[in-house]
């Protein structure tokens, strides 16, 4: 079968974007364009393919049968391509391997930067490519072949189908102020709403569990709430007003420690969550990627991150 005239990267980039956030607004968010042109692209991909890849309904879009079978493919084709972007790249800057991370955010700040500082002494293995994200985008990403491992939290089930997850360490969020703020000491999270919120957004791995949280200490709406991955704009905004910052422990690990910033003393066991390696399920690993987790491992082993207090 000839492979449709007019078929764009940006059509592959839009349906898989679609299909791994389930709806076009949380796709067209994404990929910054606008909800029609998402949908106009989409369209269009049918249209050349002749084939009806995506039911679409209130509760957002669901794959076909023939939309299953081209997901598969396409999301190959894009690694493949990624491959030989990265191939092309290496050979201009004189490397001949390429080892891609995936580290949420937590990790990104606390045990990467010590694991890629060891690996550069090691002075072996291969040229490390650090990427951060959305935990549900990179473990897409190392799905179709673009991330070689991910570092971060275990995704949902659905989100960890044919990959393998070998956990570190576990974690919990944490609700941090700036110094000398109103909460400051208090455990009762009831004037939570009366304050500006920096809440995780919709594809970040801990927004479930922070849902929950709020649904446990029987806060509804947060009005004033900004959803955000940023760790820079969180740290910034932060401390430049009375806003309270909930987010992984790990990415904010060094600010409570020289008390650039304070955790609100909130029980949020109710958040933790198994911190791990992720790979492709039945994979062989490479050798730069063994060395690597192994280098991940013993740095956790000696950092060994703080476990949640019990009380």
């Amino acid at each position: 079968m000839r492979i449709a005239p007019g078929i764009k990267l940006r059509h592959l980039e839009a349906f898989l974007a679609i299909a791994r956030l389930g709806g076009l607004t949380d796709a067209a968010d994404e990929m910054g364009v606008t909800q029609p042109a998402i949908s106009k692209t989409l369209k269009e991909l049918e249209e050349l393919l002749g084939a009806v890849l995506m039911d679409r309904g209130r509760g957002g879009v669901s794959l076909t049968a023939e939309g299953e079978i081209f997901r598969h493919y396409a999301g190959l084709s894009l690694a493949a391509l990624r491959e030989g972007l990265d191939g092309l790249e290496q050979a201009r800057m004189g490397s001949d391997r390429l080892l891609r991370v995936g580290a949420l955010p937590s990790v990104a700040a606390s045990i990467i930067p010590r694991a890629a500082e060891l690996h550069l002494e090691y002075g072996r293995g291969a040229t490390l490519d650090i990427v951060t994200g959305p935990n549900g985008h990179m473990l897409d990403q190392l799905r179709a072949g673009a991330l070689h491992v991910v570092i971060g939290r275990l995704g949902l089930p659905e989100a960890m189908q044919g990959l393998s997850f070998q956990q570190l360490y576990t974690e919990q969020v944490a609700l941090v102020v700036r110094p000398g703020h109103p909460l400051l000491g208090s455990s009762d999270l009831a004037r939570l709403p009366e304050f500006p919120v920096l809440f995780p957004n919709r594809t970040a791995a801990i927004r479930p569990m922070v849902e929950r949280l709020m649904v446990a200490n029987g806060i509804g709406q947060v009005p004033r709430r900004i959803e955000t991955v940023s760790n820079a704009f969180g740290r910034a905004f932060t401390l430049g007003c009375d806003a309270v910052w909930i987010i992984s422990q790990g990415v904010v690990a060094r600010d409570l420690a020289d008390e650039t910033l304070h955790a609100l003393p909130v029980d949020t066991r109710i958040t933790l969550g198994p911190v791990g390696i992720s790979t492709r399920a039945g994979e062989a690993p490479a050798p730069d990627l063994v060395l690597f987790t192994a280098v991940v491992r013993d740095v956790v082993a000696h950092l060994r991150p703080a476990q949640p207090a019990r009380r």
